[in-house]
């Protein structure tokens, strides 16, 4: 059997297990505008460093950020509260400084 077939019937199964329903912005148009307004060449680097496993440091701030508010959500101690809570606020604004940068560059 072909990889093509092999790769279509794994589909074919997904689909009937309804694996595609529900899935986020089902019917709505993909907004590909960042994508095209992203450099060529910051386009390229961020696909190597994908295809490489690994992530800019932006997305990894977020996967901090949202780690850090799991463990907010199930810590019960206020004084370990308080210290997560200072951890995402200093990741977040992090993550600011590094947008408004990326935008300035744009800009440029």
């Amino acid at each position: 059997m072909s990889f093509d077939k092999i790769v279509e019937a794994i589909i074919r199964e997904a689909q009937q297990r309804g694996d595609f329903e529900d899935l986020p912005g089902k019917g709505k148009p993909i907004d590909l505008n960042s994508y095209f307004e992203t450099p060529e060449e910051i386009r390229n680097a961020y696909s190597m460093l994908k295809n490489a496993g690994m992530v800019p440091a932006e997305v990894e701030l977020l996967q901090d950020i949202a780690a850090l508010k799991e463990k907010l959500s199930t810590t019960s101690e206020e004084k370990e509260q308080v210290k997560i809570q200072k951890l995402i606020s200093e990741k977040q604004l992090q993550f600011s400084v590094m947008m408004e940068r990326q935008k300035r560059r744009r800009k440029d």
